[in-house]
C-alpha cells in the first residue's frame, strides 16, 4: 500500500488520496468477489478474504456473531470520542449472472454480485487500509470503525443483527454509499431526508369451496377472488392513505389452479408494499390487512395475510448528509455532487439510522458516455470500477473532517 507523501501535498489538500497501486489490488479484490458471490448469512469466503487483508494490515477485525461479517476499529482508543462507522453490505443475490464477455463474470450458478455490494465492499476495505495508515503517520485524530454488514437483501436485514452484536457502541455518526447506475462514475448523489423508501412483504392466502366451472354461483370462484385482490387491493390503498406517502402494494406472483374447467379452492399472493414516508409505514400493516379482507369478503373467498415487516425509509441526517458534501467537494469540486431523488428500494442501513444520525450518498457506476443503463438487481450489472477510488477517498475525507468538527 502506498499513499503521498505529506512532501507532495498542497497544505489545502487533504491526505488519503488513494494511489494507483492500491487501487489495482482493490479493483482485484472486488473482481475476486465478483467471482465468488454469496447469499445472505452465508458470507464465509467473503468475510474470511476481508479479515485476511485487514489483519495483514496490523489490523484486528472481529467476526460478528452471526459466523459472517466483521467490524475492524483504526485510530486512536475512543475515549469518550463518538465513532465514525462506514458501512458496507456484502451479500450476493440470487440470480443468474448474464455477462457474456466478462472475464470476472461469477462462477457460481444462479448467484450474482447485481447490486454492487462488492463494491461497497472494496470501497470500505480500501477506506480502511488508508485510514490505517494515515493512523500511523498520526493524521488520524478520532477512531472509525468499519463494519462489514451481511445479509442486506434478506428481509428485515442483517442490520438488525449486527446492531445486536454491538456495531453501534460508542458509534456516534454512520455513513455509507449505493452503487447507482445512473451516476457516471466520478460522481455522487445526495439528498437530505429521505432517501430510500420502506419495504415490506406480504403474502396472502385465499381459500374457499371450489367446484366446476360450469357452476361458479356455487363456488367461491376463486380465481376471480385472486384476480380482484391484485387489482383492488392497491386501487384501495391508494384512496386511504395520503398519495404524498407512495404507499403501493406491487404483487410479483398469483397461483391458483390446475385444471382449465375446475374452480380452484385455493390461491395465493406475494408481493412487497413500498412507502415514502416514515409515518405512514407504520399505518400500512392495518391499511393492507383491512383491503385485503374486505376485497376477498366480497367475493366469499377466506383470506389468511403474513405481513413481513421489512425496512423502514432511510433518512439522511442533514449534518452529516452535508459532511459527505463537504467531503467530496474536497476530493472532487462541488460539480461531482448531483441531488439524487428518493429511491422507491429498500435499504436495511435505515435501522442504524434508528439509533444513531447517519447518511447514504449514491455512488455514480456508470461509465461516463455510456447509454445503456445496466440497471441494479438484474444479471448484466457491472460497475465503472473508477468508483472504488472515488468511494474510498469520500470516506477517507469524511473520517478526517469529521475529525475537526
Amino acid at each position: 500500500m502506498s499513499l503521498e507523501s505529506e512532501a507532495d501535498l498542497p497544505g489545502d489538500v487533504l491526505p488519503g488520496v488513494l494511489r494507483a497501486e492500491l487501487h489495482a489490488e482493490l479493483v482485484a479484490f472486488r473482481r475476486d468477489l465478483h467471482m465468488h458471490p454469496e447469499l445472505g448469512n452465508q458470507e464465509f469466503r467473503t468475510t474470511a478474504a476481508i479479515k485476511e487483508r485487514l489483519e495483514k494490515a496490523g489490523l484486528r477485525p472481529r467476526v460478528l456473531a452471526m459466523g459472517t461479517g466483521l467490524v475492524c476499529d483504526i485510530g486512536p482508543e475512543a475515549d469518550g470520542l463518538p465513532v465514525l462507522a462506514l458501512r458496507a453490505d456484502i451479500d450476493a443475490l440470487p440470480i443468474p449472472d448474464m455477462k457474456t464477455e466478462c472475464a470476472y463474470r461469477s462462477t457460481v450458478p444462479d448467484r450474482a454480485h447485481a447490486c454492487g455490494h462488492d463494491v461497497h465492499t472494496a470501497v470500505v476495505l480500501g477506506a480502511g487500509l488508508v485510514l490505517a495508515e494515515l493512523h500511523e503517520r498520526g493524521l488520524l485524530p478520532r477512531p472509525v470503525r468499519l463494519l462489514f454488514q451481511p445479509a442486506e437483501e434478506v428481509l428485515p436485514g442483517g442490520a438488525a443483527d449486527a446492531i445486536e452484536s454491538g456495531v453501534l457502541d460508542g458509534v456516534g455518526r454512520i455513513i455509507a454509499v449505493h452503487c447507482d447506475p445512473r451516476v457516471d462514475a466520478g460522481r455522487i448523489g445526495l439528498r437530505t431526508g429521505a432517501i430510500t423508501s420502506a419495504c415490506d412483504r406480504i403474502e396472502v392466502a385465499l381459500d374457499g369451496p371450489g367446484g366446476h366451472t360450469a357452476r361458479p354461483h356455487l363456488t367461491t370462484d376463486m380465481v376471480t377472488a385472486a384476480a380482484r385482490v391484485a387489482v383492488d387491493v392497491p386501487a384501495l390503498i391508494a384512496r386511504r392513505v395520503d398519495s404524498r406517502s407512495g404507499l403501493a402494494v406491487t404483487w410479483g406472483r398469483i397461483e391458483s389452479g390446475h385444471a382449465p374447467n375446475v374452480i380452484p379452492q385455493h390461491a395465493e399472493l406475494s408481493g412487497t408494499v413500498r412507502c415514502l414516508d416514515l409515518a405512514a409505514w407504520r399505518q400500512a400493516p392495518d391499511v393492507v390487512h383491512a383491503a385485503i379482507d374486505e376485497v376477498a369478503t366480497l367475493h366469499r373467498a377466506k383470506s389468511e395475510i403474513n405481513y413481513v415487516r421489512g425496512v423502514p425509509p432511510v433518512v439522511n441526517d442533514p449534518v452529516v448528509t452535508e459532511l459527505l458534501r463537504d467531503a467530496m467537494t474536497a476530493r472532487r469540486g462541488t460539480d461531482s455532487i448531483e441531488t439524487t431523488e428518493q429511491s422507491l428500494g429498500g435499504e436495511d442501513f435505515s435501522w442504524y439510522l434508528e439509533r444513531v444520525p447517519g447518511a447514504l450518498a449514491r455512488l455514480g457506476v456508470r461509465t461516463p458516455g455510456e447509454r445503456t443503463v445496466r440497471d441494479l438487481h438484474q444479471g448484466d450489472f457491472d460497475a465503472d470500477e473508477h468508483a472504488i477510488t472515488v468511494g474510498v477517498e469520500l470516506f477517507t475525507a469524511a473520517a478526517l473532517i469529521d475529525a475537526t468538527r
